[in-house]
């Protein structure tokens, strides 16, 4: 990654910035305020990471969630990517990468058994993404929209 750029935890203010990336990742419209509130309540909870890469305008490029659970067939805490986003005009430039590593330091200090990551079967720049990553895919993934 370039130097202009740095990896810190996501804040208040960064709610706009976020929502357009997830609203762009997910292809569809949220509703703004229950956003905003969701997003608040998780940034102060503990087994929620949400990290941001800012370039040198502070202005947020990338963003990565992801979010600990204790689950009964695992001894430790399972942490799994939620969101992860790079702006357009900045991918290929390292910061996916970057965000990933930031995890990693923060997961490092955690009880953390695994890691896991889902993305949808369309999006086959991301599959290579988290191949590249050291990550295996040793599921398959069922979702029944309610």
């Amino acid at each position: 990654m370039e130097p202009n750029y740095k990896i810190r935890s996501a804040v208040a203010h960064d709610v706009d910035t976020i929502f357009s990336f997830v609203s762009h990742l997910e292809e569809r419209s949220f509703d703004f305020n229950r956003f905003k509130e969701k997003y608040s309540d998780n940034l102060s909870r503990e087994e929620v990471i949400y990290l941001v890469a800012v370039n040198e305008m502070d202005e947020v490029v990338g963003f990565i969630s992801c979010h600990g659970q204790e689950l009964l067939h695992h001894e430790a805490q399972v942490f799994e990517i939620q969101e992860m986003y790079v702006a357009r005009n900045y991918r290929d430039k390292g910061i996916g990468k970057a965000l990933y590593a930031a995890l990693l330091e923060k997961l490092a200090k955690a009880d953390c058994e695994s890691l896991e990551v889902s993305t949808q079967i369309k999006r086959t720049d991301a599959k290579r993404f988290y191949l590249k990553l050291g990550f295996t895919q040793s599921h398959a993934k069922f979702v029944k929209e309610m």
